[in-house]
């Protein structure tokens, strides 16, 4: 789900789209019938390095050229099922979205990779870790929480969520990170 602000932004990138790129989409799609490249995320990587596209043109272009391949992203259910298959992990998704539910306004969607909360902007977002553990990275300052630690590793999510707690299990997700998940949505 997406937020309101979000849906605007990219219907914007929609409409703009042959004024940003300085070419329709089908010649774009053409163009990308000569990349070497077969991978999605590889092929968005030589349309920036070759032709100078941005991320967001690229996932553009490359939707436009293999739509069969972007149906799943519109699946909610089925990118959760694939993300959180681990069950553990899956718990821990599970209460950080009890949490979630205590805070007015807040929208959850659901991308390949991980899992945000929005308001007006991306304020959070989690991904599974290895061991049934989670990620979970919030819009706040790392030094509000002796919890938390400054986002180091470049996410595919929000570059604003500078502030990241490893979750072992529900447990984890205690009243302490339900105060700074509400005031991650402050920020946001």
């Amino acid at each position: 789900m997406l937020t309101e602000r979000q849906q605007k932004w990219f219907a914007t990138v929609e409409a703009n789209f042959e004024k940003a790129t300085g070419r329709p989409v089908a010649v774009w799609v053409d163009i990308l019938k000569g990349c070497p490249e077969t991978r999605p995320k590889a092929q968005a990587a030589w349309l920036k390095a070759t032709h100078g596209i941005g991320s967001n043109h690229a996932a553009f272009i490359l939707s436009a050229a293999q739509p069969e391949e972007a149906i799943g992203w519109d699946d909610a259910e089925a990118l959760r099922a694939a993300l959180w298959a681990e069950s553990r992990s899956l718990a821990i998704l599970e209460a950080i979205e009890r949490a979630a539910a205590g805070v007015d306004g807040v929208i959850s969607g659901q991308r390949k990779g991980y899992t945000s909360f929005s308001r007006t902007v991306q304020f959070a977002a989690t991904r599974p870790l290895k061991g049934g553990r989670a990620l979970l990275g919030l819009k706040l300052e790392p030094a509000l929480s002796p919890r938390l630690t400054e986002a180091v590793r470049k996410e595919s999510w929000s570059e604003r969520l500078s502030a990241v707690v490893e979750l072992d299990g529900p447990g984890a997700v205690n009243d302490e990170i339900g105060r700074l998940f509400a005031a991650a949505a402050e920020n946001g």
